[in-house]
């Protein structure tokens, strides 16, 4: 008998994650005491089931960390709720820089405003209430955009990314939030709206030759474009 010429694959490289392993993960990071956004994250849970929209601490410390590696000197957020990924865009930012941010609902983003006066970063952050598509269709950020990211209704998503593309400069990162559902999204069949969006979107990004892009498993799934 010939020896045969295939090749097991290797087996995929992920670790699932625990409850212990995640509390692992958490407790290792720069900012595990936050005495503000601790503040923030149990004044948004009070609100009850909008809650869930919250991103996670360590996916805020992402945000942060990439806002500081990429210099972003002009970034835009598209769904702002309780103002907690806005704060850690904001303190990443570069000297001179401007966060714009686009959301529907005064209330949520009213006490959004409150945390970013007690964090210090009011002055670099400005709020534009509406439907963020037609507010989009007819704005322009004062320099092409370094980073935006997206975490607001999910069949909006593709049309922000239109609509932004354009007003980014080249290198510029797009961070789309929820891009894994809660694992939901390989549900056969799919037929949610929302999962449907998503899973539109990421094939998308996965093929679209203007941009290179990445689906990471942190948090509920970040998927990150950069716009050649």
């Amino acid at each position: 008998m010939e020896p045969s010429n295939s090749q097991s694959s290797p087996p995929a490289k992920y670790v699932a994650l625990s409850d212990g392993l995640y509390d692992y993960i958490a407790r290792h990071r720069s900012r595990v005491v936050d005495p503000l956004l601790a503040e923030l994250r149990a004044e948004t849970e009070s609100l009850g089931d909008a809650a869930r929209m919250l991103i996670s601490p360590e996916q805020g410390d992402f945000l942060t960390l990439l806002t500081k590696l990429l210099e972003v000197r002009s970034a835009i957020e598209v769904g702002t709720f309780t103002g907690y990924s806005s704060i850690c865009l904001a303190r990443g930012l570069a000297d001179g820089g401007r966060l714009h941010c686009f959301d529907v609902n005064a209330e949520w983003t009213a006490i959004a405003q409150r945390y970013w006066e007690k964090e210090g970063v009011a002055s670099r952050i400005e709020l534009q209430l509406g439907d963020a598509k037609q507010a989009l269709l007819n704005w322009m950020p004062p320099e092409p955009l370094d980073l935006a990211f997206i975490d607001a209704d999910k069949p909006g998503y593709e049309t922000y990314f239109e609509i932004l593309l354009p007003k980014m400069k080249p290198n510029g990162l797009f961070i789309f939030d929820n891009m894994v559902w809660g694992g939901r999204v390989i549900e056969q069949p799919l037929t949610d709206p929302d999962g449907l969006a998503i899973d539109r979107l990421n094939q998308k990004l996965a093929h679209d030759p203007r941009v290179e892009s990445v689906l990471l498993p942190i948090a509920d799934g970040l998927h990150l474009a950069r716009k050649r």
